[in-house]
């Protein structure tokens, strides 16, 4: 056996429970890890106010967390491209879920942050391989729907930790959020155990037989009476390498460069400006509860915009919304600062966390990892994530100067020009991916 055309073979099945148990069985750690990213604020508030922190043990705390998914989104490349998306979306969990539980028994800040580098790197790992995964599995019709679908139930989770801090830290203690974690990723761990590996992946590598058994399987599954329409033929296919070097070659630096853009880009939008919103609203003149309760109306924002880009980014494709809302939100955030009565500042904040969202379910959730090879695919979105990540260690040193020296004005230029700059470069260089096969996005001079 030389072939067994898994993408072709892959995109002609009907979306059938298969698929959306995959869904389930991704966006279930994908929850669980925006979940343990977002917890830290009601953790970190309780610590300091019980004695058993300081703000600055705090801060150390959040510079863990970044550190380690910078090292987990890098490790995840690697290891899903030469180990198998599935080795690593179970590592992934595993380390993320036990690392919490260690959490939990902390018997110091120290050995928390300790615990919380290594949750990080499970973090910054599970958001590269469930994007990655999704993409490989789901018809090129319905792939942004989808990947837009696991990025609005992934964000989901800002509010059910909150919602859920206020219930559990007050009655039972901050540790019980790291149980609840721990043990919800071991769950998810054991019944990630049935999913299959890529075909894709296993094709690529040239594991035919294994390949085939699990097309074979699927297929029985999505149709036991065998009724499929033909795939379609197949494309040569040429050994290639599988290196981080591969990122940088002639064919692929203009990709690997839009990818990365478009993570620092959308990480600064949310970890530069949407972090800071409840800041930058008291500075403004409101009292905190007012800010708290404007700020919640305003983060309603990030499930409204990617339910936008779940429903658009099939129907008009990925470039139009990258650039479009990627305007729209430099719109809105040039008349946010503008804005000084309490219901056009939260109006617009609003209209530009929905823009950004829609941007992160789209570009971020989706486009990444459609720029690349199936050989390189998680390498090239986990170099993108880890640039991305990267700049989240330095937005919070960037930020802080800028909002001094011209306040949200300055800020929002920043992210503007970042936004810009990636509407310029995804318009003139980069590609449509909407409704095409992953095989067919291959640029023509590289080899499979």
């Amino acid at each position: 056996m030389t072939a067994v055309n898994a993408g072709a073979r892959l995109d002609r099945l009907p979306v059938s429970s298969f698929h959306y148990n995959l869904l389930g069985l991704i966006a279930a750690g994908m929850f669980l890890d925006g979940f343990d990213i977002y917890l830290q604020g009601g953790v970190l508030a309780s610590l300091v106010a019980s004695g058993w922190s300081t703000p600055a043990m705090n801060a150390n705390f959040i510079s863990a967390t970044f550190a380690g998914m910078v090292i987990g989104a890098s490790l995840a490349g690697m290891a899903g491209d030469h180990f198998g998306r599935r080795f690593a979306y179970q590592v992934n969990l595993l380390v993320f879920g036990l690392a919490s539980l260690a959490g939990a028994a902390a018997v110091s800040m120290s050995w928390l942050i300790a615990a919380r580098l290594v949750m990080g790197i499970g973090l910054g790992a599970e958001i590269v391989v469930g994007y990655v995964t999704i993409s490989e599995f789901v018809p090129p019709g319905n792939r942004g729907r989808w990947g837009a679908a696991l990025s609005a139930i992934t964000n989901t989770s800002l509010f059910a930790s909150a919602l859920l801090a206020r219930v559990i830290i007050p009655n039972y203690g901050w540790r019980w959020m790291f149980v609840l974690v721990g043990v919800g990723a071991l769950i998810v761990w054991f019944m990630r155990r049935s999913m299959p590996e890529s075909p894709r992946w296993l094709e690529s590598k040239g594991r035919f037989a294994e390949a085939e058994a699990v097309l074979s399987k699927i297929e029985k599954q999505v149709a036991p009476d065998g009724n499929l329409p033909l795939p379609v033929p197949a494309v040569a296919r040429v050994k290639t390498e599988s290196s981080l070097k591969a990122l940088f070659r002639s064919d692929m630096i203009m990709r690997t460069f839009i990818g990365s853009l478009i993570l620092i880009a959308l990480n600064t939008a949310v970890y530069g400006f949407i972090a800071f919103l409840p800041t930058f609203m008291v500075r403004q003149g409101l009292s905190i509860v007012t800010t708290l309760n404007y700020a919640t109306v305003m983060m309603f924002g990030g499930p409204v915009g990617a339910l936008i880009g779940m429903w658009l980014s099939d129907k008009i494709g990925r470039k139009p919304i990258i650039i479009w809302f990627s305007l729209l939100a430099i719109l809105f955030g040039s008349l946010y600062p503008n804005m000084t009565d309490p219901i056009f500042v939260t109006l617009f904040g609003f209209l530009l966390v929905t823009a950004v969202y829609v941007l992160v379910a789209t570009a971020w959730a989706l486009y990444v990892a459609e720029l690349f090879p199936t050989t390189i695919r998680m390498r090239g979105a986990g170099f993108c994530n880890t640039m991305g990540r990267m700049m989240t260690i330095i937005t919070p040193q960037l930020i802080v100067p800028i909002y001094v020296a011209a306040g949200v004005t300055g800020v929002i230029g920043l992210v503007a020009a970042l936004l810009l700059l990636m509407v310029v470069m995804v318009g003139f260089f980069g590609i449509e991916t909407r409704e095409k096969s992953l095989e067919a996005l291959v640029p023509t001079k590289i080899t499979l």
